[in-house]
């Protein structure tokens, strides 16, 4: 009961904000709440604090014990709801396959069902010797991908 109590608030506070999604939701032992959000434009601390009061303000710790905590995803956090892949076209992304490729490309482009990526290779010349750059592209489902992360690069 009172993991749906928490859940109804945090679904409330998430509708008041359309720009921010869930990513994580747990509540461990000594309901211990965890929730992990992101953002359409980023997450700012504010954001953490009003999905916190969204929940918190409407429980009654008389009636039940508990502690919460509200973060963002990280930089280097993989990469799990589709929202997420949106916000990071035109980033570099590292991403492991089902068939265990691992392709560093650029993000290009995400829909419902899969992502794009492009990114330029050095290849054998078809005729002679010596190499070419060339452009290559990849859709890869949502389905096929094992992990797929934002590469920082300083």
């Amino acid at each position: 009961m009172f993991r749906d109590t928490v859940k109804q608030l945090l679904e409330a506070g998430l509708e008041e904000r359309p720009d921010l999604f869930l990513i994580d939701f747990k509540i461990g032992e000594d309901n211990a709440i965890r929730v992990i959000i992101d953002g359409d434009n980023g997450v700012l601390v504010e954001d953490c604090m009003f999905i916190s009061r969204a929940i918190e303000h409407n429980l009654d710790r008389e009636e039940q014990d508990f502690s919460l905590e509200v973060m963002s995803t990280g930089a280097t956090t993989p990469l799990t709801h589709q929202r997420q892949y949106t916000k990071n076209i035109g980033r570099i992304l590292e991403v492991k396959t089902r068939d265990n490729k691992i392709i560093e490309a650029k993000l290009a482009e995400s829909n419902e069902e899969a992502i794009f990526l492009e990114w330029s290779a050095r290849e054998p010349k078809p005729i002679g010797k010596g190499k070419i750059t060339v452009k290559k592209q990849a859709k890869i489902a949502y389905s096929d991908i094992l992990e797929a992360q934002v590469k920082i690069k300083f």
